[in-house]
């Protein structure tokens, strides 16, 4: 690479920037290229995933509500978001049935619970906990299989129904569940 000298600048000056420019370059092309390998390896990927290249597949049976209470809903909206989290942050396609992979299970739990007790002896808060029995086949590889319950929950204040709360706090209950489910089967951790 050769560059013009202007005006006012030394030689010495040239060649410094030529060499700071040149190893710049160098150190951006080794990351591309390091980015590149890793992704197309199969192995890892950016989105977290550590998924086998012969796993293509993915199938969500329909969660069921094995405890009382909670919105009727409730399982058909979590087997949704299940479906919807894998094929946004995977390569999977999601098929009816015969997965590389199936997901299955159970809403368990729907509690609310008084937590954080003040000085009149009355709850300060209360808590909503959802807990989700999680069934996960690994079809490709049987010691990657498990059962599992997966539980999360929110707080709201004492003086408030969970009638008021529960649009604003199943949704993120949910979606942490669904995270931990997926940070399980496709992440390996």
């Amino acid at each position: 690479m050769k560059l013009m000298k202007s005006k006012g600048m030394h030689n010495a000056q040239v060649t410094m920037y030529n060499e700071y420019t040149m190893k710049w370059l160098l150190k951006t092309l080794c990351i591309v290229t390091c980015a590149l390998c890793i992704q197309s390896c199969g192995v890892y990927s950016f989105s977290g995933t550590t998924l086998s290249p012969t796993i293509k597949t993915i199938t969500v049976n329909n969660f069921t509500l094995q405890t009382a209470g909670g919105p009727a809903n409730l399982p058909l909206d979590l087997t949704e978001r299940i479906k919807e989290y894998y094929q946004r942050y995977t390569n999977l396609k999601v098929v009816p049935t015969g997965g590389d992979l199936v997901l299955e299970g159970a809403v368990s739990g729907y509690d609310l619970v008084a937590v954080a007790p003040t000085a009149t002896d009355q709850a300060g808060l209360n808590r909503l906990q959802i807990t989700v029995t999680t069934r996960f086949t690994n079809n490709k590889d049987d010691t990657k299989s498990f059962e599992q319950p997966f539980s999360f929950y929110q707080d709201f204040p004492q003086n408030q129904t969970l009638s008021q709360n529960e649009s604003r706090l199943v949704p993120k209950i949910l979606d942490q569940i669904i995270l931990d489910i997926f940070n399980k089967t496709a992440a390996d951790w």
